[in-house]
């Protein structure tokens, strides 16, 4: 392997080139890093600054956080996908006020307590908002040890997340860490990327898969795999007056503890289905074209059903079911969902 991290030539370029006026970085508190931490997992920054702005606005601490419903949440983070962060950060809020008095943890552990903080989260939290010497190994450290070390393998092999790990921690310094921290993610986003620009890059003169003539091979892929397809029919029912029926989904699974629209097997009777699973009849069923949402790990063809709501919904009786304006939607509706009620899909 190459001789140790420059980490100083990259604190450097982060003097001249990072990114200094990101919104959580004025002031750097644990709640607001935190908060954009979360967000920025698996997603890019442009992506994340008008969500994080939003969210600020409507819990701006702490205590207002843990006192929202789980709807209120999930409606500001409509669009941003992977609910299961916003839930996790909901779930942690509330556990931050019952149990430790509102008080933010200052040691690894207490971060890695919380629903939805990782080692690479929990460190990012702490160099940032409490200056301490913490490695990350997010998606863009990974991309930028793995090429200047030449480190051989898939990242999310154990043995080659271990070794990257081992490299994380040895690059980084003891001093102006929560620069640090920042820097290497700034190189990551902006420089090594996927076609890495590395006539801009600090650290290219030490780089071994530069030398190599071989930056597209590092980090390595994921072994190639077909994706399965899985296929679900989407009942859109109205009533007489237009309102849309939804249906929560349950706290686990995709999309857990949204409103969406109910689903039923392709090859189930709908009438059936709605009489006996939502307790009400349906008329005009109509099935429109099948279109493709393709998760991580699986495809998903969903096969459209309009249909009107025959006499009484009985709603009241299920708190799972609920009647809604099409201009007035609850938050957090899943992506394809909304683009089918938007007639888009």
């Amino acid at each position: 392997m190459n001789p140790a991290f420059p980490s100083d030539r990259l604190l450097a370029w982060f003097d001249h080139h990072g990114r200094h006026d990101l919104p959580w970085q004025h002031p750097r508190t644990p709640y607001r890093v935190w908060i954009s931490e979360i967000m920025l997992q698996q997603t890019q920054v442009q992506t994340v600054l008008p969500y994080f702005a939003r969210f600020l606005e409507r819990f701006p601490d702490l205590q207002s956080l843990a006192r929202a419903s789980e709807d209120d949440v999930l409606r500001l983070w409509s669009g941003l996908g992977y609910y299961a962060r916003a839930r996790n950060l909901h779930r942690a809020a509330r556990q931050l006020v019952a149990d430790h008095a509102g008080r933010f943890p200052d040691t690894l552990d207490g971060w890695l307590a919380l629903p939805g903080v990782g080692r690479s989260t929990a460190g990012a939290i702490l160099a940032q908002a409490f200056d301490q010497r913490q490695p990350i190994l997010d998606g863009n450290v990974r991309r930028v040890l793995a090429r200047y070390h030449a480190v051989p393998g898939w990242p999310g092999e154990k043995s080659v997340q271990e070794t990257l790990w081992q490299l994380a921690e040895a690059a980084t310094p003891a001093h102006r860490v929560a620069d640090y921290t920042q820097a290497i993610m700034d190189l990551g986003a902006t420089v090594c990327t996927r076609t890495p620009r590395c006539d801009h890059c600090p650290l290219a003169n030490g780089c071994r898969a530069r030398r190599l003539g071989r930056t597209a091979d590092f980090p390595g892929r994921r072994p190639r795999k077909a994706l399965p397809v899985r296929r679900t029919a989407m009942l859109i029912l109205r009533d007489d007056d237009g309102h849309i029926l939804l249906e929560r989904r349950p706290a686990t699974g995709i999309w857990g503890g949204l409103w969406s629209l109910p689903e039923c097997g392709i090859h189930t009777s709908v009438p059936a289905h709605c009489r006996e699973r939502l307790g009400m009849a349906v008329r005009d069923l109509r099935a429109d074209a099948t279109f493709r949402h393709t998760f991580s790990h699986y495809h998903l063809d969903i096969v459209p059903i309009r249909g009107t709501i025959a006499g009484h919904t009985g709603t009241e009786k299920h708190p799972h079911l609920r009647l809604a304006q099409p201009h007035r939607l609850p938050g957090g509706i899943p992506a394809p969902v909304r683009r089918l009620l938007d007639g888009q899909a």
